[in-house]
């Protein structure tokens, strides 16, 4: 656990739970199945690690194939027999809204539980990760009878109506970076739909999932066999993606194993899979933005919050010659400047990396850059000073100089790692941007209005940001191009992903 509190207060907000939290997580979790907590037929255990420290904060249970067998039963039972399959539209709503409430109240709680499993500022895991997965639930809320199907013209003497139906039981797989936010993307359109669930959080970050399930049990909110929570590592995700009774399947985390679930898919019974993967962001800052400093801080934030861990982050920063050096300068000394330390120390600017592997891997791509040529500008190296010594921290990277084809440019990091990138013409710029696997997110900085059209509709990515890198609204698509992804979150979009469309005729 890291240290108390003491005079480590913060301001504006709940303060962390940290004893409350201690208390909890010295019983072992178990599996959720059938309304039930439930002992895995495995035997296995999985021990958590606080980032900030090293040491083991908690274990819980890992589900086995047969418990996979299990939830799906009971989901499936839910869907087609259960008392879910009765539940008014306007109750899926008024359930959604008290979920919302619930996680709302209990804020602090999942925020603790969040940066002690990864290692994000508490401010980070309170505001952005808790507070936007309160408003997810919310947000839904208000589509559960919202979302229906045509009357299709059709010849002759027939009404022809397409209806949209729930999927069915849902295999939900979470990754380790939002937790539960990303159990929010996905629970909350799935139930909006009137669909089950099984969710499997990842497992270095399962702890604040965990909570919401219990939360959403001790209410007594949904009937048995709706949600069910299988934990356990990527052999659990295997039985959830390979099962023939899983009617779809939705995975947010890396290219390559989102590959794999499409083989599994295949392989199994042809389930529909969304994927939300990874990414290599371009970021344009032209000769002209509307306030360079204001396009500099902001490329610099929307990388380096979250300890990098972020699909969509601009980590490539491709600034024209004319502002290059000036780029360069700034960026260098925000991240000099930045605190890394304990996550809970309100002084802190960045937290741990989520897990010692990763950390190890993040700094075996510095280390490529520097191999490779690219002129380090800050950072490079882990941070072990003072009480960072055993924690899995890295200081911001900045790297100046770097081409396009070095592996720090074409690998996804997922890390405080920046690579800046000179160019002279629009030409130019656009074929880098687009010269690689993924197609997430892109940014571009200009106060040139044809410009910014011209660019933004040859930039192939999935979600392209004018003079403010990283907007994002329930209202709005979020998804990637190519290697980064098949389908959408938020919006209607993701309620898309949750329904079969079924056309019936009727002759008279």
């Amino acid at each position: 656990m890291t240290q108390a509190m003491n005079s480590k207060v913060f301001e504006g907000i709940e303060q962390p739970k940290l004893e409350w939290a201690k208390e909890w997580l010295k019983t072992t979790k178990k599996l959720y199945i059938n309304g039930e907590w439930m002992d895995s037929t495995s035997g296995q255990f999985i021990e958590s690690i606080n980032p900030a420290n090293g040491k083991v904060i908690g274990n819980f249970q890992a589900a086995s194939k047969a418990d996979v067998d299990q939830a799906v039963s009971a989901a499936r039972d839910a869907f087609e027999h259960g008392a879910w399959s009765t539940v008014s539209r306007k109750e899926r709503a008024k359930i959604l809204r008290k979920i919302s409430d619930l996680m709302d109240q209990h804020r602090a709680e999942l925020a603790t539980l969040e940066t002690l499993d990864n290692g994000k500022l508490y401010t980070e895991s309170y505001h952005d990760a808790v507070g936007e997965a309160v408003d997810i639930f919310e947000y839904y809320a208000g589509w559960t009878d919202k979302y229906y199907g045509e009357n299709n013209p059709v010849d002759g003497n027939f009404l022809s109506v397409t209806t949209r139906d729930p999927i069915g039981v849902c295999g939900q797989i979470l990754p380790f970076n939002f937790p539960l936010d990303m159990a929010a993307w996905k629970l909350a359109p799935a139930l909006a739909m009137g669909n089950t669930v099984l969710l499997k959080p990842s497992e270095k970050t399962s702890f604040s999932v965990i909570r919401l399930f219990e939360l959403i049990d001790g209410a007594n909110l949904l009937p048995k066999g709706v949600i069910n929570l299988l934990l356990g590592d990527g052999e659990t995700g295997q039985n959830i993606s390979t099962h023939m009774g899983v009617d779809k399947v939705a995975f947010t985390g890396s290219t390559d194993i989102g590959k794999k679930l499409v083989h599994n898919s295949a392989d199994s019974n042809l389930k529909p899979v969304s994927l939300e993967l990874g990414g290599k962001s371009p970021n344009i800052i032209f000769n002209d933005p509307p306030n360079l400093d204001q396009a500099i801080e902001r490329s610099f934030y929307g990388l380096f919050t979250h300890k990098g861990e972020k699909c969509s982050a601009p980590t490539r920063l491709f600034a024209h010659v004319d502002v290059y050096e000036k780029v360069v300068e700034d960026i260098s000394k925000l991240a000099n400047s930045y605190v890394v330390g304990d996550p809970f120390d309100p002084k802190s600017n960045q937290g741990a990396q989520v897990s010692e592997e990763h950390m190890e891997r993040i700094l075996g791509y510095i280390e490529s850059g520097k191999s490779q040529g690219a002129r380090l500008v800050a950072g490079g190296e882990r941070d072990m000073t003072g009480e960072n010594a055993n924690g899995f921290y890295i200081r911001p990277t900045v790297f100046a100089d770097v081409d396009n084809k070095m592996k720090i440019a074409q690998e996804e990091i997922f890390g405080p790692v920046l690579c800046i990138i000179p160019f002279e013409t629009e030409e130019e710029v656009i074929a880098m941007a687009n010269d690689t696997i993924y197609g997430l997110g892109a940014g571009l900085w200009t106060n040139d209005v044809s410009r910014a059209h011209r660019v933004a509709s040859k930039l192939q990515a999935g979600m392209i940001f004018v003079n403010k890198y990283g907007c994002y609204d329930f209202a709005s698509p979020f998804g990637g191009l190519k290697q980064s992804g098949w389908g959408k979150e938020y919006a209607v979009h993701s309620l898309s992903s949750y329904t079969k469309q079924k056309a019936i005729w009727f002759a008279y």
